[in-house]
């Protein structure tokens, strides 16, 4: 294995290629806790969370106001008693606004990747027109297991009474999958339970490589492991007929029809290799024109596949130091840039991460995907 993980010691690389595209800075994390996810309302509020990955974290879910990053919903809510507090956020790792416009919060229940208790996975939905939570789905041990990760979101609210979601188990010690739950009753079932597809390709396989270096954990004693996150990306189609995923650990994404997650007693369930994406991704997300958009950690881009199936680079830059997850708002993407390649797993011990972390936006011709808009 050492061999395939060769490599110099770490320091920040001097990036000096040509950037591509129009990349505005929204917001500079000058001092606290790495971003993931972020996400934007009809009317432009900009939502962001911080998971507890070792970073100090005050407040997993923050709105930026003015600059200002104000805990949202309150403090209260993100002021957890323990890991397995139904009534607070424990360690956040996506929020997503869905078509009414209610923002969801995706609460891992892990802090450190530690197995989860029941009451810390959960799907909390706040209402953006009072700022109070009108619901919490706490995910039961057989559908969140103790080894779970809950990665990402998305909805489709036609569906049902209530409308569903879909998320991402991207666990790298676990069983992965696609967690399908239905936002009036609050059940849920787990579909592509560890199938190839929703898993990590093996280093012999698939090598990412970040800054000049194959991207794996790194002990201070030179120990190498390759990285095992599983189904990480997802997005949905404009019309709501077909799901894309993506592990962590692989440059292939995948689809399956929604109807076949959606149908509890099926498992023969066909999913489709849609190919080589051009670098290893954390995010994906479509607009309402049929577009796909790829984070391309890999690259320092975010790429996208329009709807005629021609791949192109939307944007690139030396800045998007490990572009995480992204959020479609009217005439623009939002992305955020994190640095996590630089954390000190992966650096032999040795953080390498600068200030600031960065939210950036590009413009695009579309908007997001609205199924059962409110």
């Amino acid at each position: 294995m050492s061999d395939f993980f060769a490599g110099a010691a770490a320091r920040p690389l001097d990036n000096t290629d040509t950037p591509a595209g129009v990349l505005e800075v929204v917001h500079e994390f000058e001092t606290g806790p790495m971003p993931t996810g972020v996400s934007v309302s009809r009317t432009g509020r900009v939502f962001v969370n911080f998971p507890k990955w070792g970073d100090e974290v005050v407040s997993t879910v923050v709105e930026l106001v003015d600059g200002e990053a104000i805990p949202y919903p309150d403090e209260a809510w993100n002021s957890p008693a323990s890991d397995d507090d139904e009534n607070a956020l424990v360690s956040v790792q996506s929020i997503v606004v869905d078509p009414a416009d209610r923002l969801w919060i995706l609460d891992t229940g892990s802090p450190l990747f530690q197995p989860t208790k029941r009451g810390g996975p959960k799907l909390v939905c706040v209402d953006l027109a009072t700022d109070t939570v009108v619901k919490t789905i706490v995910f039961e041990p057989d559908v969140s297991l103790p080894t779970t990760y809950l990665n990402d979101i998305r909805f489709d609210l036609r569906q049902g009474t209530g409308g569903v979601g879909y998320i991402t188990d991207s666990s790298d010690q676990g069983e992965n999958g696609i967690i399908v739950v239905d936002l009036d009753t609050g059940e849920a079932w787990r579909k592509l339970r560890d199938h190839p597809s929703t898993k990590a390709e093996g280093h012999d396989t698939f090598l990412p490589v970040v800054e000049g270096r194959v991207f794996a954990e790194r002990s201070e004693d030179g120990q190498v492991k390759p990285v095992a996150m599983g189904a990480d990306g997802i997005a949905i189609s404009a019309d709501g007929e077909r799901l894309y995923y993506c592990p962590l650990a692989s440059r292939h994404y995948y689809s399956v029809a929604t109807a076949d997650l959606l149908d509890r007693s099926r498992d023969d369930i066909e999913v489709i290799d849609e190919g080589d994406r051009g670098g290893a991704s954390d995010g994906m997300e479509t607009d309402a024109a049929g577009t796909l958009y790829f984070t391309n950690y890999e690259h320092n881009s975010v790429t996208r596949r329009l709807p005629n199936g021609e791949f192109q680079t939307l944007v690139h830059d030396p800045q998007l130091l490990w572009p995480d997850t992204m959020s479609v708002a009217e005439g623009y993407l939002y992305v955020t840039a994190n640095q996590l390649h630089r954390q000190a797993k992966y650096q032999g011990g040795e953080d390498l991460r600068a200030y600031p972390y960065l939210l950036f936006r590009t413009p695009i011709d579309s908007g997001p995907v609205r199924l059962g808009r409110g």
